[in-house]
């Protein structure tokens, strides 16, 4: 099966949903609430598949809001619609397993069935090794510019 035809899927739409509406969250810009998001997707879903496929479709402006860092700064954040979650998370799904094999085992970050614990036993695991150096790489407001 064609990738799109994967991602916009019976099965994996309605999985996509289902994460967006468990993860509840804040609306986007539109102000759409994710218990509103069944009943929009029932009457809407065959039109967002059809303006996915024909390449019509258009995300919506994400909501800018700032939170405070424990620095005392703020962290800009951007808050996708509730109908833009569920279409990235039915493309994550499906995207996310193929990529995951390609990335590197000391790799960590936002990746399935890994957590700090883990990088830090791997980093004294590698210590214990007889390697007595490490390079910490810190991308300063990284996503401020992506």
């Amino acid at each position: 099966m064609e990738l799109l035809e994967q991602i916009l899927s019976n099965l994996n739409m309605n999985e996509a949903y289902l994460r967006v509406y468990k993860n509840k969250g804040t609306s986007g810009v539109d102000g759409a609430t994710v218990d509103e998001l069944k009943q929009y997707l029932k009457e809407n879903k065959d039109d967002l598949r059809q303006r996915i496929r024909t390449r019509k479709y258009q995300p919506q402006a994400a909501l800018r809001v700032e939170i405070p860092k424990g620095n005392g700064k703020m962290r800009k954040l951007g808050i996708p619609t509730v109908v833009d979650r569920v279409v990235q998370q039915a493309i994550h799904q499906v995207l996310s397993p193929i990529f995951e094999e390609q990335f590197s085992e000391f790799s960590y970050g936002f990746r399935p069935k890994r957590s700090c614990e883990m990088a830090i036993m791997k980093s004294l695991e590698i210590l214990n090794d007889g390697h007595d150096w490490v390079v910490d790489i810190d991308l300063e407001r990284f996503f401020d510019t992506v």
